[in-house]
């Protein structure tokens, strides 16, 4: 009780679209990657060589003590890469609202406010919102350049956030999210 969930619950666990064709993944409100599907692997890069402990999406955006990203394997731009982290900023804000006495979420706020710069300028804003959508571009290693949407679905009772990525349909990027999806993810990946 009063802490966000470390695991899906039954309808988060009950989401598995077609994993061959849907690139998605599901977090726990205060950042940590859950669960992906092969689709998402494809695309981004398995995450699963990285310890769980450092698969965190918040950690990913604002890396402290020089971490390198662990959850996407090669370059990953958005259209608006302010308003992305104002949003994510913001979502975490929101998360200390809804869960004020989980302290694995607290110890993560004071680790990226001590370490990293730009998470405490957009913290001290106290915007609160949820974050909901983006577009991207993957520098896929085996593909090419690839634009996608990401749909951030949040699940009220447990703020987990599930992540969908689409191209649009009948493009060029949704046949490379397809080719992806059915080639699997690369073995070697470039930054």
């Amino acid at each position: 009780p009063g802490c966000p969930p470390a695991h899906p619950p039954p309808v988060g666990r009950g989401f598995r679209p077609r994993p061959a064709d849907v690139p998605a993944a599901v977090f726990a409100a205060d950042g940590p990657l859950l669960w992906w599907t092969r689709a998402g692997a494809a695309l981004l890069g398995a995450p699963s060589p990285a310890p769980p402990r450092l698969r965190n999406f918040a950690l990913d955006r604002f890396p402290v003590d020089g971490t390198p990203p662990r959850l996407a394997l090669w370059p990953v731009t958005e259209t608006d890469r302010d308003a992305t982290d104002a949003a994510v900023v913001s979502d975490l804000r929101r998360a200390t609202g809804r869960f004020p006495q989980d302290e694995r979420l607290a110890s993560l706020i004071r680790r990226l406010l001590a370490g990293n710069e730009r998470f405490a300028r957009l913290w001290a804003t106290g915007e609160v919102a949820a974050h909901r959508e983006d577009h991207k571009s993957i520098d896929h290693p085996t593909v090419g350049p690839v634009e996608v949407d990401c749909d951030v679905l949040t699940d009220g009772d447990s703020d987990l956030k599930i992540v969908i990525m689409t191209a649009a349909p009948g493009s060029e990027d949704e046949s490379k999210v397809q080719l992806a999806a059915v080639t699997g993810p690369p073995a070697v990946a470039r930054r």
